[in-house]
């Protein structure tokens, strides 16, 4: 096992008409319903999110600094970041076709697993509660088949991007929409290298892959990784369409109906990351 430190602590679809958004936030409200704003506007929020985000946002105070819309786009944060802490801590721990990539390939993947981690600690320690979900479904094949896996991880990748360019557009602080920024160009690393290590894929694993299929559900070539001149948002306008792509890896009767494996779900466990340099740490909201 490659890079042995790094495991010391432990890591576009359809909306289903069965499986509401306002069905995912209830029972994230009902799963956790303490914390930040209590969530307490998130059932409403769902339908809320339909109309101009701004004009559902609600109002801050002293007491709680955070607008109703602030919170529902952090608790939907919290969810992708609590999945990709997810598929990443599995990527790197099953046996196959990870193992056979070369080491620098593999420590991105160690490493993307600790900076989701740190993105979810931070989420926490704004809204003061956990994820509401913490067991996910993945495609059939998932983490076994290296074509599953990249195309799954980049069709995240394109949704969290998306999703925080949403906090971007809609947060009610600076600060707030700084600190989206920062995370969002992270995932856009992540997005990047996991495009990189297809063509390493070794030949017994179906390598070199040559296309990846994102949440657009085009079959882009890897070359270049880097293959976007502007971050794509996607058209998302406000968080209940990220919420969309996250139903089925969070909603088992959603998963089965988008045709997910449904048979194991992968629980979230939480652990204490470790960035790789100090320069790359949070520091604060100001960015300073």
């Amino acid at each position: 096992m490659k890079n042995p430190h790094m495991l010391e602590a432990d890591g576009p679809v359809s909306q289903n008409a069965d499986i509401s958004r306002r069905s995912f936030f209830h029972r994230a409200t009902v799963a956790g319903a303490t914390g930040a704003a209590g969530l307490y506007g998130l059932l409403n929020l769902a339908d809320a999110f339909g109309q101009e985000p701004a004009a559902a946002n609600g109002s801050a105070n002293a007491a709680n600094p955070f607008t109703s819309g602030d919170t529902a786009i952090l608790i939907a944060a919290e969810i992708a970041e609590a999945l990709a802490v997810t598929t990443y801590t599995h990527i790197v721990r099953t046996p196959g076709w990870f193992t056979r990539l070369p080491d620098d390939d593999q420590g991105y993947l160690f490493a993307a697993r600790q900076e989701e981690m740190s993105h979810y600690l931070l989420e926490k320690s704004a809204t003061g509660q956990d994820a509401p979900f913490t067991e996910f479904y993945y495609p059939h094949h998932m983490f076994t088949d290296a074509q599953t896996t990249l195309n799954t991880l980049v069709t995240l990748e394109d949704a969290f991007i998306a999703a925080y360019l949403v906090g971007v557009r809609y947060f009610s602080t600076a600060d707030l929409r700084v600190t989206a920024a920062r995370i969002m160009g992270i995932e856009s690393d992540h997005r990047t290298l996991a495009r990189s290590l297809a063509g390493d894929v070794a030949a017994q694993d179906g390598g070199p892959i040559t296309k990846i299929t994102g949440l657009q559900g085009v079959a882009e070539n890897v070359h270049p990784p880097n293959n976007n001149g502007y971050e794509r948002t996607l058209c998302l306008t406000n968080i209940s369409q990220a919420v969309d792509v996250l139903l089925p890896f969070a909603d088992k009767t959603a998963a089965a109906k988008a045709g997910f494996n449904t048979e194991r779900a992968f629980e979230f466990k939480p652990f204490t990351p470790h960035l790789a340099t100090p320069l790359g740490e949070f520091i604060s909201f100001t960015g300073c």
